[in-house]
């Protein structure tokens, strides 16, 4: 049985001051399973981050219904650890605190709160840093600091909304290697929204490809490079030949959405 089922999955936004709704995902059905790591790429629009607030419960369906181990999906919980783009750690508090957010509320124990939060802040490389505010930390750091936090919730799923977007290519490429690492690590089920072709493909297991808004799974496919993957991978041949095919689905859509 998969351990994440998304089942028709649609969502029409309420038109504004009487304008038409706007239909930005049609009925999507996804099945993922145990320790699948699957990137999602399309146009911008195409209602990717849409898909991925419906599975996280930030958003409810038009239609269709998502599934995490049987049950549905109705509100977010913290079986489910988000990541976004934008960094939204909370300023007035620590790195350390930052990470023990989740955990706290849970009426966990301060001993094994600070137990579980040394344990990731080494494994995001932040040993040394545990008492600063986020407003001291660069933006690849921060980010180490939101996966650590998410993961200390021990969620079943990771899902990421580009999480990487606003980081300059070398950290970016670091970050990648640090979460295929984690997540070797770790077997957690992930999620992972980008726009980029090779961040795509370098990091899953599958690669779904997004339609041009009104969106759908146009595509899936399979990644068959081996792990663990080392950056070197992105210039062979396969990553090549993979890259041709999901760079030309894009491209078709990418001029649909701007014809």
């Amino acid at each position: 049985m998969s351990q994440l089922s998304i089942r028709g999955v649609g969502r029409t936004f309420e038109g504004v001051h009487g304008a038409a709704p706007t239909l930005a995902l049609q009925p999507t059905s996804l099945d993922v399973a145990t320790n699948d790591f699957i990137t999602i790429l399309g146009p911008s629009g195409c209602g990717k981050s849409t898909l991925l607030r419906i599975v996280a419960g930030l958003d409810t369906p038009t239609t269709g219904e998502v599934l995490l181990d049987g049950q549905r999906v109705t509100g977010p919980g913290a079986d489910r650890g988000m990541v976004f783009q934008s960094y939204t750690l909370f300023p007035w508090l620590t790195v350390r605190q930052n990470i023990c957010f989740g955990l706290r509320e849970k009426g966990m124990p301060a001993n094994e709160q600070a137990d579980i939060a040394s344990r990731f802040i080494e494994e995001v490389g932040l040993r040394g840093f545990e008492n600063h505010f986020p407003k001291q930390l660069s933006g690849g750091m921060q980010q180490r600091v939101a996966l650590a936090r998410a993961l200390a919730n021990d969620p079943k799923i990771l899902l990421l909304d580009e999480p990487f977007g606003a980081l300059d290519n070398q950290t970016r490429a670091l970050m990648q290697e640090l979460l295929l690492s984690i997540w070797e690590l770790h077997k957690k089920t992930v999620l992972f929204v980008t726009h980029d072709i090779d961040e795509a493909i370098f990091m899953a297991n599958r690669c779904v490809v997004f339609s041009a808004r009104p969106g759908r799974i146009k595509n899936e496919l399979a990644i068959d490079l081996p792990y663990p993957r080392h950056y070197t991978v992105k210039t062979t041949a396969r990553f090549m030949e993979l890259k041709a095919l999901v760079t030309e689905d894009i491209r078709v859509e990418s001029l649909k959405s701007v014809g």
